[in-house]
């Protein structure tokens, strides 16, 4: 409605519009990602109030990282057809939906119905693979630290507004505690409905770092791809010796944050002691940290070798999961542990994304990458259901730091049996395709 116009008076001082794209899914990717990290602050105030032990909540929530991944390479199936603004107004009405219903509800299979689904379904269409998509329909160059802005909004959003929802719980219950995501969802979506658009071409304007002198792209045609057209992409690259790597370290990279950190870091805190408040304010503080440390990992993956980043992310971050039970859980060991771990929270994105289109083609990448991003949601839910599972039978979160901490040390390890490709300055493309990739979806 109004993007035109703002287009054009960014264009005559020099302002590319595609940052204000990049700014609309940063609140996009925040709000969304807030909502999947709220549950983790509720599930002892739920237990507390319906008598619901941890596994029985842990396995209900578990269900939404399973749709928010599984949802991602449809979505750009979705956005393929119905544009950005379309599916996103509709995401962010469906989170907003579920946080509003949640506050009535009296029984667990409510609990798995909006919080499972409703809550994954609206998540899963705003997915990292929306933050993908926008890097590469939009810009050309600073492709990596666009990701790592994306990427951090994704992760940073679902820990920021755990201290005010603890501080509401505290004080005014776990009902208010959704009020502030609600709101951030409604608001969201007019700023979208307003002035998102779908590629540069639908405002005469060139990819941000396009030849300034090549003729301004037509309007293309909307395409209109098979719902089932994923599951062919999968086909076709599943036999890859590259996604097989990068699916199983993304899985491995979802269980040892959002599955187990973001869903029970709360809980465990709690056992050794720490109220709601200060435990969310540390999840807070990693999450500051994520915010600069994966903008960051976006800059390095568009200057050194994307396979090493992540061999040096994922051991560090294995290292700091065995740690953690033995930080005494004092104020000032969690503060290490926030800063160490922070910086590494999600900083895997940009360089798996940037081997994801070295391997696989620019055109392809959201799509591929979507079900590579599946696989990170399918550990989270590992992790989710099986965390709870151990501080059930065992009364203790340990042997589920440990476990995370090693499979952490064997992803550092499998990232480098990839063959090294040129993904910094290429603009995404791929120098030596693998044969799977050859076909463009």
């Amino acid at each position: 409605m109004f993007a035109q116009p703002a287009a054009n008076w960014l264009t005559a001082r020099r302002i590319h519009y595609g940052w204000i794209i990049v700014a609309l899914t940063f609140l996009t990717m925040l709000t969304s990602s807030a909502s999947l990290g709220l549950p983790g602050a509720l599930i002892q105030p739920l237990s507390k109030e319906f008598g619901w032990n941890t596994e029985q909540i842990s396995s209900t929530l578990a269900l939404r990282f399973v749709l928010f991944g599984l949802l991602g390479p449809f979505s750009a199936i979705f956005i393929e057809r119905y544009g950005m603004r379309t599916i996103i107004c509709i995401a962010l009405s469906l989170i907003a939906g579920s946080m509003a219903l949640v506050t009535m509800m009296t029984q667990l299979s409510q609990l798995f119905v909006l919080w499972g689904l409703a809550l994954g379904f609206g998540s899963g269409m705003t997915a990292v693979v929306l933050g993908a998509m926008v890097a590469n329909r939009w810009f050309e160059a600073r492709r990596g630290l666009v990701i790592g802005m994306l990427t951090a909004s994704s992760a940073t959003g679902q820990l920021i507004f755990l201290p005010v929802a603890a501080w509401l719980i505290e004080h005014f219950g776990w009902r208010a505690a959704v009020i502030p995501v609600f709101i951030s969802c409604l608001v969201t979506a007019m700023l979208v409905f307003l002035f998102m658009r779908d590629r540069p071409e639908d405002l005469g304007i060139r990819i941000f770092g396009a030849d300034p002198h090549a003729p301004l792209p037509s309007v293309a045609p909307g395409r209109r791809m098979p719902i089932w057209e994923p599951l062919h992409v999968l086909r076709s690259v599943s036999s890859s010796h590259a996604f097989l790597v990068l699916a199983a370290t993304f899985f491995i990279c979802g269980l040892s944050t959002n599955g187990l950190i973001q869903t029970h870091f709360i809980s465990l805190c709690g056992d050794y002691g720490l109220t709601a408040i200060p435990a969310a304010s540390v999840l807070a503080m990693m999450g500051a940290f994520d915010f600069f440390g994966t903008i960051m990992s976006g800059w390095l993956s568009d200057r050194y070798d994307s396979r090493k980043l992540l061999f040096w992310y994922y051991s560090l971050r294995g290292l700091s999961l065995f740690w953690l039970p033995h930080s005494t859980f004092s104020l000032y060991g969690l503060s290490i542990f926030a800063m160490f771990y922070g910086l590494d929270w999600i900083a895997t994105v940009p360089p798996t994304v940037k081997l994801t289109a070295a391997n696989f083609g620019r055109e392809r990448t959201g799509m591929v990458f979507g079900w590579i991003f599946a696989a990170h949601q399918l550990g989270a839910a590992t992790a989710a259901y099986g965390a709870g599972s151990v501080r059930t039978l065992l009364l203790t979160y340990t042997p589920a730091l440990y476990a995370a901490g090693g499979a952490c040390m064997i992803a550092g390890l499998l990232v480098m049996t990839m063959r090294r490709q040129n993904s910094g300055s290429a603009g995404g493309r791929p120098v030596q395709p693998a044969p799977a990739a050859s076909n463009a979806g």
